[in-house]
């Protein structure tokens, strides 16, 4: 009888290990999953969404630790030095839809990349950014021309309109 406790004590700490494991190679913090866009848990959660915004995200995960929800972006391939802009904002916008579908403020949110993570604090200048961005793309969806953006070439040579584009660069 000892010796099954004994297995049963291991096999307990064994599997406590490979989750935690797990958990960290995902990039996910500790705390309880109430929320995932991954296929391969359970059916999809329906989207966020905020009509007055016209605001829908899904997240990758949202964790409830402490009392508060932190949304966990997932992105494939190697990271960057710096979270790139458009992934901010993206994660800026699940922290809005989280305080405006949950009536609770995350106080930062979490980009993961292959083997780095980077915690982005959800502050009241990223959300003011997020809102004058979303006004611009409201105004944007207007006009009959938009100039396309050229900061980065290496997205316009990979673009999927490039062969019909005017503004293509060389």
């Amino acid at each position: 009888m000892l010796y099954l406790a004994l297995a049963l004590l291991f096999f307990a700490f064994v599997f406590f290990w490979q989750s935690g494991r797990q958990r960290k190679a995902a990039g996910l913090p500790g705390g309880r999953i109430i929320y995932t866009d991954t296929r391969g848990w359970n059916k999809l959660e329906k989207p966020l969404f905020h009509a007055g915004l016209e605001l829908t995200g899904k997240p990758d995960y949202l964790i409830e630790k402490n009392g508060q929800i932190i949304p966990v972006e997932v992105k494939s391939g190697k990271a960057p030095d710096a979270p790139y802009d458009s992934h901010i904002y993206q994660l800026a916008s699940y922290c809005l839809l989280v305080e405006k579908t949950y009536n609770k403020r995350p106080p930062y949110g979490i980009i993961h990349y292959e083997g780095r993570d980077f915690a982005v604090d959800y502050t009241r200048e990223l959300e003011s950014s997020l809102l004058d961005l979303l006004a611009e793309m409201k105004r944007d969806e207007r006009k009959k021309e938009v100039d396309r953006s050229h900061e980065q070439a290496s997205r316009c040579k990979r673009c999927g309109f490039r062969e019909s584009c005017e503004q293509k660069l060389g």
